[in-house]
């Protein structure tokens, strides 16, 4: 049941998001650097990853009334045997042990404050919900607003800011339940997919895919060679791309790789890691994609689906840091999802119109992107 005790089916798209999932705290940083030594706080403080972009997300669809077309809920925290499919218990013990005592940090910039862990996994619940939803009929297609993010955590190493696996511990609750055989996994987040790959790098039952800046984080991952391990030889793709690719590139990239990808898979849902520190003005990548850019690939993975698999689609919220420009990059999307007229048109439409790259530029990326197209046989 939604919020207000309406059906699940009186609405086409399910928004999965909860209030505490913006109390997770971060710890004592400059953008990814510790303090300390010559490194001064900054004046907001923190890590990059705040509750601000997707609080300020959620205050813009409130004011633009799109809420009034989707279907908006919460879920329960992901249950111990749902993280077990992906954690071992000893990571989760002793993450809720730290938790409990206050907090710490587990891993490479993963820092959390006390209930740390039982954010986490709320957080980890709303993807899993919204898969189940979806899977279910309950929603055609859905949106989890999770946080702490998860696509960079490995089963017993969190980093990158990110404490649990949410998407790969969403997609094996829907397997346990046979609601999904085939699972199509897009990262669109600016950072190699490098916990998601980990998790499924030997399995032939999840294509994982991850459009990525090359060399940004993590620095050592997202190699195109790196294709899967036995059984999963060929379903893990990496797309990575040089700083300064844009609205252009991206959108070939999903027409000559991505979709020809998804239809050779043939999966039962489509699932996105949907980051926007892809966009222009994100502090801790160098990509040049925009609004624009997000809504027009969600409506490809949206036709894919409607091709592929009934329309099954869920997006799972991952990074993205420019808290004046993400709120219209994720109400973008949510337009696309669910048909709405409620639109937020982006105020530096022509600025970053303008500051896309030549097309001597775009012309080297779509050369670049034909050699990895041929490399995956697309």
């Amino acid at each position: 049941m939604a919020r207000d005790g309406t059906s699940m089916r009186a609405g086409k798209t399910g928004f999965y998001w909860d209030e505490r999932c913006f109390w997770h705290a971060g710890g004592n940083y400059a953008l990814t650097l510790p303090l300390g030594g010559l490194v001064q706080p900054l004046a907001a403080g923190g890590l990059p990853e705040s509750p601000e972009t997707k609080r300020r997300l959620r205050n813009l669809m409130e004011v633009t009334g799109i809420t009034a077309d989707l279907v908006m809920t919460s879920a329960p925290p992901a249950s111990r045997a749902d993280l077990e499919r992906i954690h071992p218990a000893s990571y989760l013990d002793e993450f809720k042990s730290m938790s409990d005592a206050g907090g710490g940090e587990l891993g490479l910039r993963t820092p959390f404050a006390k209930d740390g862990y039982e954010i986490a996994a709320l957080s980890a619940g709303l993807a899993k919900q919204a898969l189940m939803d979806v899977m279910e009929g309950n929603v055609t297609n859905a949106y989890a607003l999770s946080r702490p993010p998860g696509h960079h955590c490995l089963p017993d190493w969190p980093n990158g800011f990110c404490l649990m696996a949410n998407i790969a511990i969403a997609i094996e609750a829907a397997q346990a339940a046979g609601h999904a055989r085939r699972v199509a996994v897009i990262d669109w987040d600016v950072h190699h997919g490098n916990g998601t790959e980990h998790i499924y790098y030997d399995r032939d039952d999840v294509l994982t895919i991850s459009i990525h800046q090359e060399k940004n984080y993590p620095l050592d991952t997202g190699d195109v060679a790196d294709r899967g391990r036995g059984k999963g030889d060929g379903f893990n793709m990496n797309i990575p791309l040089p700083p300064g690719a844009g609205h252009v590139g991206y959108l070939e990239v999903m027409d000559r790789i991505v979709l020809p990808a998804l239809d050779r898979f043939a999966p039962d849902v489509i699932i996105v890691a949907c980051g926007f520190d892809a966009g222009i003005f994100d502090p801790i990548a160098r990509m040049l994609c925009t609004a624009e850019t997000f809504g027009e690939m969600t409506v490809r993975v949206m036709n894919a689906a409607e091709r592929l698999c009934e329309g099954r689609l869920l997006l799972v919220h991952e990074g993205g840091y420019s808290e004046a420009y993400v709120p219209f990059c994720g109400h973008r999307v949510l337009e696309e999802l669910s048909g709405s007229s409620h639109k937020a048109p982006d105020p530096m439409a022509a600025t970053v119109a303008a500051r896309q790259p030549n097309a001597r530029f775009d012309a080297f990326i779509s050369g670049l992107i034909g050699e990895m197209a041929a490399e995956f046989g697309g």
